[in-house]
């Protein structure tokens, strides 16, 4: 029986991490099989999304209006999520079953934890979670899956079932194959979607 398989997995997970937690204390995580410092660093990169791509959106609609933060977020969004991948050895991007982009749609191995946050997209006041590890050795991969539910304004401004027609013929411009439309607030919009491979986990990026 080989190294990998022999070693528990969630004592596989902290040696590749470099993690100092136990084994007690990272079988004691909402998520036994991944290093709880993996998870912490996840957080941090999908908020750090969020917050750069917020603050800019709601720059562009005091500047510009709803119809300009459209073309904002268009560029924007790939923008910010390559600076934060290649700031941190991971891979963020922003996945959706009905998605406004057709290139963000959900990866195969993701559908069913999406599905999982579809059924419930806030856990104790908080976006819902969904974190596991596949492969082993070098192929060894963990995924973070967070969810984001639909909230108020300004997101039912380009998101909901009742979208201003100048809104609504940018987001046609810009996204002819949009299916992003029509949700309505608590529903699951999308998710923040974090790759980390083993590589990236070892150097601790």
């Amino acid at each position: 029986m080989s190294m990998n398989f022999a070693m528990p997995v969630a004592i596989l997970l902290m040696v590749l991490a470099g993690a100092s937690a136990t084994a007690a204390q990272t079988l004691a995580s909402p998520h036994p099989t991944v290093d709880p410092e993996v998870i912490a660093r996840s957080d941090a990169l999908a908020d750090r999304f969020q917050q750069r791509l917020q603050t800019a959106l709601r720059a562009a609609i005091a500047e510009q209006g709803l119809p300009g933060a459209v073309s904002v977020c268009s560029t924007l969004a790939p923008a910010i999520a390559a600076e934060e991948s290649a700031a941190s050895g991971a891979r963020i991007s922003r996945t959706a079953a009905r998605s406004r982009n057709p290139a963000a749609r959900v990866p195969r191995d993701v559908r069913k934890h999406y599905a999982a946050l579809a059924a419930q997209p806030v856990e104790a006041g908080k976006p819902a979670v969904r974190v596991w590890r596949s492969g082993s050795g070098r192929s060894a991969r963990i995924t973070y899956l967070r969810a984001i539910p639909m909230m108020g304004q300004p997101c039912l401004s380009c998101h909901g079932p009742d979208i201003d027609p100048a809104v609504a013929a940018r987001i046609a411009k810009l996204y002819p194959k949009d299916k992003a439309t029509g949700f309505m607030p608590g529903e699951l919009r999308g998710a923040m979607l974090v790759r980390w491979d083993a590589a990236s986990i070892a150097d601790g990026k």
